[in-house]
């Protein structure tokens, strides 16, 4: 299989990445010559249709959106809704996370519906159906884990997370210093107690070039996982995650190298003045490979508004150099979150990425902002609707007063600061 990455080193700007450089107000050359250095990547399956997205430098800050099943809620129509409760809030890739009910159903569906890229952790599904079964963990076997890889490959998915950092070497790190929150990452612990219980290394680790010619035959970029992210304020850049990302950063020269696009996904939870300095840690050491952050969310104690958290987290770390925030919702740490809270998730972290954006010079970002305030100065309300992050709000939270004059808000009505400096020409 030649990959997207292969035909750039041979010299040729696919449609798929002239279409994305497009969409980016960048020079195809430019972003071809971004992945081919491995500091974006356009995350594609080879049997995808789905619209090309591009990610890391010289691109705009991009947000997924997490979805899926689990145990004891495994309605699909539920998930579908929140797929285009994502799709609707701007979601730029998805991620199908499911655990229960027919897995194989549910990412099949999603995929056929979805106009973004689709992503998915493949380990959960090959553990989370032996775990249901009745099975030990410690029965699921090297073979099942790269089953699982090849199902979800096979099936169009355009990336996956693999969780091959969390090894025995990097367990002892997390052990040698224990956390108060252990290991927060889904992925992470299977993987780790599978490790412990048979006593084996990582099978992702240990036959990691196994697992790029995988990736070669499907084009499918690879979300170096991190196992040991922090999920406390007080466990962060801890021994066992920097142990971790250091062997991520390794292992994505070698799929790099060998002409498979890669990303490495990163905490957690994470103090506000060590964020900066770890996104750059990470640029640093990988090379400058895309960064995806789940948040980093900045306190433990905002149960309830938790994608807040993650939006002012995620606009410091992609300020900083990070590429792809994973969204937080509202139920995060407390339940499955429903397809209102997907929506109020997304619209948090795209707030982040464009504030992010202006920053980093993404074209475009600075002149929305300009022509926003033109628009407020103006008293053009339909121009200040078109140009929102969320339109529909704009026009509804319109809707719901009378004003005597239609141009004002209801919150100056004729004391309008605006119109009265505009009178005296300020």
């Amino acid at each position: 299989m030649t990959t997207l990455l292969d035909r750039i080193r041979s010299g040729a700007v696919p449609a798929t990445v002239a279409a994305a450089a497009d969409a980016e107000h960048i020079a195809p050359q430019a972003l071809a010559e971004a992945i081919a250095r491995g500091t974006a990547v356009l995350p594609r399956n080879a049997a995808s249709r789905r619209r090309p997205v591009a990610v890391g430098a010289g691109t705009s800050t991009k947000v997924n959106a997490n979805l899926g099943t689990s145990p004891d809620s495994a309605d699909l129509t539920a998930e579908l809704r929140k797929l285009e409760a994502a799709v609707r809030a701007g979601a730029d890739a998805v991620m199908d996370l499911s655990t229960g009910g027919d897995i194989d159903a549910t990412r099949r569906e999603i995929l056929a519906r979805s106009p973004v890229p689709v992503g998915t952790v493949p380990v959960y599904q090959a553990f989370a159906q032996a775990v249901c079964s009745g099975r030990d963990i410690a029965t699921v076997t090297a073979d099942d884990l790269f089953r699982a890889v090849e199902r979800h490959a096979a099936d169009g998915v355009d990336f996956a997370t693999i969780h091959c950092g969390v090894t025995r070497a990097t367990i002892a790190a997390l052990r040698a210093r224990p956390r108060i929150c252990g290991i927060v990452s889904r992925g992470g612990a299977l993987m780790a107690e599978w490790i412990v219980r048979t006593g084996r290394e990582n099978p992702f680790f240990e036959r990691f070039d196994e697992l790029i010619e995988l990736a070669r035959t499907h084009d499918l970029t690879l979300s170096l996982g991190d196992g040991l992210r922090p999920g406390a304020l007080a466990d962060a850049n801890d021994d066992g995650q920097l142990a971790e990302l250091q062997v991520l950063a390794d292992l994505a020269v070698r799929a790099h190298t060998a002409g498979v696009q890669v990303i490495l996904e990163g905490p957690g939870h994470m103090r506000l003045d060590l964020i900066a300095d770890h996104v750059r840690h990470q640029k640093r050491i990988t090379g400058g490979k895309p960064y995806y952050l789940l948040g980093p969310l900045v306190t433990d104690i905002a149960a309830g508004y938790d994608h807040i958290t993650c939006a002012i987290g995620g606009a410091i770390a992609a300020s900083a150099g990070a590429d792809f925030i994973c969204y937080v919702t509202p139920a995060e740490h407390l339940r499955l979150p429903d397809a209102e809270d997907v929506y109020a998730g997304v619209m948090a972290s795209r707030i982040a990425a464009h504030a992010a954006d202006i920053v980093k010079g993404v074209p475009g970002a600075w002149e929305r902002d300009r022509a926003m305030s033109e628009a407020r100065k103006a008293l053009d309300w339909d121009r200040q609707a078109a140009l929102a992050l969320d339109p529909d709000r704009v026009r509804s939270e319109r809707a719901r007063v009378a004003l005597r004059d239609p141009k004002v808000c209801a919150m100056c009505g004729p004391f309008c600061a605006m119109k009265e400096s505009s009178k005296v020409g300020l």
